[in-house]
């Protein structure tokens, strides 16, 4: 698992936390406009979520490993293009590659091929992915700012391309155990009638819930993550208190992980769910008070992002097994991806619109209505458990 860790920092590092450190030198190098620039990461964000399903049915029929591994040329072939990118709308294209290699290479295909490959008994593997993956922006954020300040940002980009080639790829080409494909015989109706893919009648219910609290999470924490900075110190913090609130939110969430492996591995995954809902809500609603209080509320509410990045994809193992999993994984994730690309804009608005204080309010009353959506769980999941 340490091999598909390491692959998981180095792709969310140079894709998803990119910009985060680029966007000013891009926007002082060029002259584009910084929201057109941030405009891009949307729009490859949005472009990661349209291909999810099928993604799903290539991981389920072909097995994993060649996907990730393919994800790795997509990085390295869109952040060359990102670093050659003479115009603004070539810029914009290299996005959309890299969107393709976001919606192939993140998360949600990982845990989908290692569900593939250990069935339910896959959660202790993804539960060490995501130890891994928690360190994303504490690597490469440095990373990033070290060879920015060394080569430029378009160094930068190049650097990362060769990285995906020279130590990416190979870590999903010998990392990752080889599966065999699944027979591709014609199916007879029956087959097709009961195929994994399809969820069945008694259990629409709990996917379509699922779904429903899984979209609604992320738009709250991609909100959260774009805009955390903007809500403190709109609080009356100065920046530099602002970032070190902030950066308590990795280390929480790596906290959290390493104590849902230690203590929850016994329980029911809904359990972790339902823990990350509370947590997420609880924290929130701890970000009005003082400086005291807004600590713990971030610590909280990371605590609760990174046990949901677990359960998001143990949860749906648990409820439906092992076969159609990865099918299964890409209609969920499509919405939440293209969910997720929308948040940005949606909290500007908010916060435009409405202010700190609303804003929040209305994030707390999203963070107790999924808090609901997992209590109806509940029942579905511990009938089949």
């Amino acid at each position: 698992m340490s091999a598909i860790g390491i692959a998981q920092i180095l792709a969310w590092g140079s894709s998803y936390y990119l910009l985060a450190v680029l966007a000013g030198p891009i926007a002082s190098d060029t002259g584009w406009p910084l929201t057109s620039i941030m405009g891009a990461l949307s729009i490859g964000m949005l472009v990661s979520g349209l291909p999810s399903p099928r993604i799903g049915h290539l991981i389920d029929r072909r097995a994993g490993r060649p996907l990730l591994a393919a994800s790795a040329v997509l990085f390295s072939a869109g952040l060359l293009l990102l670093g050659l990118a003479p115009s603004l709308p070539v810029f914009v294209l290299a996005w959309i590659v890299l969107g393709v290699a976001m919606g192939a290479g993140l998360y949600d295909p990982t845990f989908s091929t290692l569900g593939r490959l250990y069935g339910e008994q896959a959660r202790s593997a993804i539960t060490h992915v995501t130890l891994f993956g928690g360190f994303a922006s504490t690597v490469c954020w440095p990373l990033s700012a070290f060879l920015v300040d060394n080569l430029g940002w378009r160094g930068t980009c190049l650097t990362y391309a060769a990285i995906h080639l020279a130590v990416v790829l190979p870590l999903y080409l010998f990392g990752v155990p080889r599966e065999a494909a699944k027979p591709t015989a014609a199916p007879t109706a029956a087959k097709v009638a009961s195929a994994p893919s399809h969820v069945q009648a008694g259990q629409r219910y709990a996917f379509i819930m699922l779904a429903a609290g899984f979209t609604l999470a992320a738009v709250i924490m991609t909100v959260i993550s774009v805009h955390l900075l903007t809500l403190l110190q709109s609080q009356g913090l100065a920046l530099a208190a602002a970032v070190a609130l902030g950066t308590l939110i990795g280390p929480a969430q790596v906290g959290a992980r390493v104590l849902e492996m230690l203590f929850g591995k016994k329980a029911h995954p809904i359990w972790s769910l339902l823990a990350s809902a509370v947590l997420v809500a609880v924290g929130l609603g701890m970000l009005v008070g003082a400086p005291g209080v807004v600590a713990a509320g971030i610590v909280m509410y990371g605590m609760g992002s990174g046990v949901r990045s677990i359960a998001r994809d143990t949860v749906p193992l648990a409820l439906f097994g092992k076969e159609g999993y990865a099918v299964l994984m890409g209609r969920i994730a499509m919405p939440t991806l293209i969910a997720q690309a929308a948040s940005p804009f949606l909290g500007a608005w908010l916060l435009d619109s409405f202010g700190t204080q609303a804003t929040l309010a209305i994030l707390c009353g999203a963070a107790m209505l999924n808090i609901l959506m997992v209590l109806a769980l509940v029942p579905n999941a511990l009938r089949r458990s």
